[in-house]
């Protein structure tokens, strides 16, 4: 078998059946062997970006590894910013590159570049084959890294020559040994004892989780323990959907843009049960003062984690769900006492809320609003990143694990519509509603064709502003409302400096692209909703639509998203709104 055949059919054994990617010369035997494979299914994106992110959403989505096929050179390069996406947000996927030919490495050939190299940074780990008898082994060892321990991207860079080979007696590997790779799945029993002693003898216990109770499909885990501890939990945006909005004990997202109950019970509680996230900057705020009267504990499953922001009193490492099923018969049940009064109390106090009338301009939180309370438990929400992001986080009501997906660690624009594409395929007969700014949209609009040829039925809402909002939300509050280019109206024929979405906009321009044009011109239905007595018309029109569609909202540029704690205050120091 050459190593293009051994490739397919490794790939096969691996449990894939989907592939997105684009082709090049480097991968050409690659895709002459792909083309003839009835078992895989490959999505031909318009963009290599395209192509990691879907491969991205596929596996937030089911939990699987996500793979994407491009070219070299600049195929190759334009999957980094997918790349490095994927492994800030601990997503499995496996992304293989082609490379020339080996005896031409490192000559400068044409479409060449370096991306064992390049990529090293940003996966989880990564290889350069340079002999056909290699490649079965380092098949088994990419999904395997990939997929286990804290997943995350693997890159395979594979030379031309090494795809034309042939290897005489192919047999792929059934297991795989690394020496230097063994990850921890179960805690350590100790711990796990002093932890529960910790819960039992806490006046204020507060779980804070993260995305790792979905990655170690934990949530029912979690569910049970929170019926036996009555212990109040706020969850992190890569954790929202492990735990039902509607649950009492929860508390709501913490962080920057979290809302006051969560953030007020992280510097209130006396104990911190962090377990499967990374104590993120956007979470902490002043790190000095975060949960300042708590012991914590910090359960993750990659040891490096634990301590490297915040300083821990009772580390274990250890896979979420294992953790949480012996810590849940360590713990004595706890009943509800004054603790969840005060923080039923905050939750009563402090409510998420905006003020939408009839004739006022649309809010971007009522639209967020009305699709959650048009939407089935299992729509999966998948969001682009900025203000509509946080929105989305605060009042779209997530109730199940992997039906809300969201680029966190890098914050990557441009990542909502292809992530939608690869979780719309892995779950066609499920609602998928990709939620994007008009900013983040154009930046991978051209998958709007790959939706359209493939029939791949997203809906897609665009929170049309006019600005890049967060950023000008960033400009409003503390760069004195210095407008610098965050107006996507701004250019020739506008005003010396930008007087902000306040004021008349002075350059008559009109606002491009018109989105529901482009929509139409990839063939896809186009929608728009300018007051809100069209939001609710727009919205059921567009679910309910075969196939993919596009429903824009204009909606009110100056809104901010609140509650905010500004960065590098502390937690308490929280802005509730204009006033």
């Amino acid at each position: 078998m050459t190593g293009a055949e051994i490739l397919i059919d490794a790939l096969k054994k691996e449990g894939v059946n989907v592939i997105f990617g684009y082709p090049g010369g480097a991968v050409i035997p690659i895709f002459d062997v792909l083309f003839k494979e009835k078992d895989i299914k490959f999505i031909l994106t318009r963009h290599e970006q395209g192509a990691t992110h879907a491969a991205d959403g596929y596996a937030r989505a089911t939990g699987k590894v996500g793979v994407c096929i491009v070219t070299s050179g600049p195929g190759a390069t334009n999957t980094i910013t997918g790349i490095a996406n994927a492994k800030l947000d601990s997503v499995p996927i496996v992304v293989i590159s082609g490379q020339v030919s080996t005896n031409y490495i490192g000559t400068d050939a044409f479409q060449e570049t370096d991306m064992d190299g390049l990529a090293r940074s940003v996966c989880k780990h990564n290889y350069l084959v340079q002999k056909v008898e290699d490649l079965p082994q380092v098949i088994k060892k990419a999904f395997y890294i990939a997929r286990s321990g804290r997943p995350g991207p693997v890159s395979i860079d594979l030379p031309k020559d090494v795809t034309t080979s042939s290897l005489k007696n192919y047999t792929y590997p059934e297991t795989v040994d690394m020496l230097g790779y063994k990850p921890t799945l179960n805690g350590n029993a100790r711990q796990i004892e002093k932890l529960a002693i910790y819960i039992d003898n806490a006046e204020k216990p507060l779980l804070y989780t993260g995305g790792g109770i979905i990655t170690a499909g934990a949530a029912e885990e979690l569910d049970k323990f929170l019926k036996k501890t009555n212990i109040p939990i706020v969850v992190t945006l890569m954790g929202l959907g492990s735990v039902p909005s509607d649950n009492k004990l929860f508390l709501g997202m913490p962080g920057m843009h979290g809302t006051v109950s969560a953030n007020y019970a992280i510097m209130e509680c006396d104990l911190l049960i962090a377990i499967g996230n990374r104590f993120d900057d956007r979470v902490t705020g002043n790190k000095q003062t975060f949960a300042k009267n708590a012991k914590i504990a910090h359960v993750d499953i990659d040891p490096a984690e634990i301590g490297k922001n915040i300083k821990t009193h009772i580390p274990i490492v250890g896979d979420a769900k294992n953790v949480l099923a012996d810590l849940y018969k360590k713990v004595k049940p706890r009943e509800p006492n004054e603790w969840n009064e005060v923080t039923e109390e905050w939750k009563k106090n402090y409510p998420l809320k905006y003020n939408q009338s009839e004739n006022s301009e649309i809010l971007p939180q009522y639209v967020i609003d009305r699709i959650s309370h048009l939407s089935k438990d299992d729509t999966i929400i998948v969001t682009d990143v900025g203000q509509h992001q946080m929105w989305c986080a605060l009042f779209y009501k997530q109730m199940k694990p992997r039906t809300f997906l969201s680029s966190g660690g890098l914050g990557t624009m441009g990542f909502g519509l292809p992530a939608a594409m690869g979780a719309s395929i892995a779950f066609p007969d499920r609602t998928v509603i990709n939620i994007s700014g008009d900013g983040g949209i154009q930046m991978n609009i051209q998958e709007l064709a790959t939706c359209s040829v493939n029939k791949i039925p997203v809906k897609i809402v665009v929170i049309n502003n006019s600005f890049l909002g967060m950023v000008r939300q960033w400009q409003d509050l503390f760069w004195n409302k210095n407008y610098a280019f965050t107006c996507l109206k701004q250019g020739p024929g506008c005003p010396d400096k930008c007087k902000g979405p306040t004021e008349k906009c002075e350059s008559g321009r009109p606002y491009f692209p018109d989105l529901v044009k482009v929509a139409e011109a990839n063939g896809i239905k186009g929608l728009r909703a300018t007051k809100v007595s069209e939001v609710d018309a727009v919205l059921q029109e567009g679910i309910n639509t075969d196939g993919p569609v596009l429903m824009e909202f204009m909606v009110k540029k100056t809104e901010n998203v609140y509650p905010m704690v500004p960065p590098g205050k502390s937690l308490d120091e929280i802005i509730m709104g204009e006033e």
